[in-house]
C-alpha cells in the first residue's frame, strides 16, 4: 500500500512500471473507491515483477520483513479489504513521512524521497 502511495513511475523493468502504472494510475488514483485486498502473496501488483518466482519473490526474506513492518505500521492483516479510499486514510492518519525511514528501512527506493514526499502531499489539508 506504501509504494502505491508513492509511486512515481519508476520501476524494476518497463513491464513492471507499465503494469504498476495501469493500477495506481489508471485504477487507483482514478478512482479512490477501488476496493484492494491485502496479501502476503505475489499479487497483481508483482506480476511482471522480474523477481516474482511463482506466489513468492527472489527477495522473499526482504521483501517479508517490509511487508511485515508496513502491516504492523498501518493496522492491516492479510485478506483484509478496503477501499483505496480508506487505505490512503488510514496511512495519513498512522504515519508520519519520516516514519518510513524505519518502517521501510532495506526498500532500494527509499532514499529517493519519493514516498515521503508522497505521504505528506496526502497529509496537506484541502
Amino acid at each position: 500500500m506504501l509504494c502505491s502511495i508513492g509511486w512515481q513511475g519508476r520501476g524494476y523493468s518497463p513491464d513492471f512500471t507499465e503494469n504498476m502504472n495501469a493500477i495506481v494510475h489508471d485504477r487507483l488514483r482514478a478512482d479512490p473507491q477501488t476496493p484492494v485486498v491485502f496479501t502476503v502473496m505475489a499479487d497483481s501488483i508483482c506480476g511482471p515483477c522480474p523477481s516474482r518466482r511463482g506466489i513468492g519473490c527472489a527477495s522473499d526474506e526482504r521483501i517479508s520483513r517490509l511487508d511485515k513492518r508496513h502491516a504492523a505500521a498501518l493496522g492491516i492483516r492479510p485478506g483484509q479489504r478496503m477501499s483505496w479510499a480508506e487505505a490512503q486514510a488510514r496511512a495519513t492518519a498512522r504515519l508520519a513521512p519520516e516514519d518510513l525511514n524505519r518502517i521501510c528501512s532495506g526498500c532500494q527506493w527509499l532514499g529517493l524521497g519519493m514516498c515521503q514526499s508522497a505521504l505528506a502531499r496526502l497529509q496537506q489539508p484541502g
